[in-house]
């Protein structure tokens, strides 16, 4: 949390809230939000700045500024809020770009695991993080095609597979558990032996879910609100995720969560069935 859909949602939320404003000044309250150039010279490179556009690559959020690329990654609890001035600073507030109107827009973070890295002006792309993404989960960048190639590969269990961001980006823990209940595939199935159907079932619940999230604004779990300060609506729409002993929407069969490589995972036992296969 917050996974692409959380993240596409703060990148619109932003576009509205702070594009075309210019930064007057940069207070970093906690130096290790900033990955690099060290955290003065990256406040000072930022005056002046103005930010042309919001893009996003994953779950990682691109500020196209003038001079620069600003990429930024929430991690679990990042976030952003505009305010203005006078408004009480949070004890987790940790950035803050103040623009020449005098707003502000606020980086929080409660376990302060967000990083924030400045690159000349249209390198973002190439920034370590994002050059090791798979495509977007969409149809003209992800393709079934490969998909099936790169899943036989590998003998690791779907999961955690879908999980490394490698194969296809923007997948958390809450979306694929609802992908994998939606193709009718166990959490635990080694990826090589999913058959054709299989993938295929995957490759278009994996565009589903994802896409219905985005439209939906997120999942709202806990405390996420996106940059407009409003709570996404998906949660509504779970099927498995967080719904341990409801019965399954499909069969009716309780929901039940196991641990899979360190995460708590969602399935049904009934329609998702771990299969042995030689």
């Amino acid at each position: 949390m917050p996974e692409l859909p959380e993240v596409e949602t703060v990148r619109k939320g932003l576009e509205k809230l702070v594009v075309g404003k210019t930064i007057n000044e940069v207070t970093i309250l906690w130096s290790r939000i900033i990955e690099s150039p060290e955290s003065d010279i990256f406040a000072q490179q930022l005056i002046g700045q103005t930010i042309e556009k919001m893009e996003r690559r994953g779950k990682f959020l691109i500020f196209k500024l003038t001079n620069y690329d600003m990429i930024s990654h929430l991690r679990m609890e990042g976030k952003y809020e505009t305010h203005e001035p006078e408004d009480e600073r949070t004890k987790h507030t940790h950035v803050i770009f103040t623009f020449t109107d005098g707003t502000e827009l606020r980086y929080l973070d409660v376990r302060k695991f967000g990083r924030m890295v400045l690159v000349p002006k249209n390198q973002g792309e190439n920034y370590k993080g994002i050059l090791a993404l798979g495509p977007e989960p969409v149809p003209d960048q992800f393709k079934l095609s490969e998909f099936r190639l790169k899943l036989k590969k590998h003998h690791k269990a779907i999961k955690p597979l879908l999980l490394d961001q490698r194969l296809v980006t923007g997948l958390g823990n809450i979306y694929v558990d609802e992908a994998l209940w939606e193709a009718k595939i166990h959490p635990e199935q080694p990826a090589d032996t999913l058959k054709p159907k299989e993938v295929e079932a995957l490759y278009y619940a994996i565009i589903d879910v994802l896409g219905r999230a985005v439209e939906a604004g997120g999942t709202t779990i806990r405390s996420y609100l996106n940059a407009l300060g409003e709570a996404g609506t998906f949660q509504i729409s779970l099927n498995v995720y967080g719904q341990t002993e409801k019965p399954c929407p499909r069969c009716t069969t309780p929901i039940k969560k196991i641990k899979v490589a360190q995460r708590g995972t969602h399935f049904c036992p009934t329609c998702q069935t771990l299969k042995v296969r030689n």
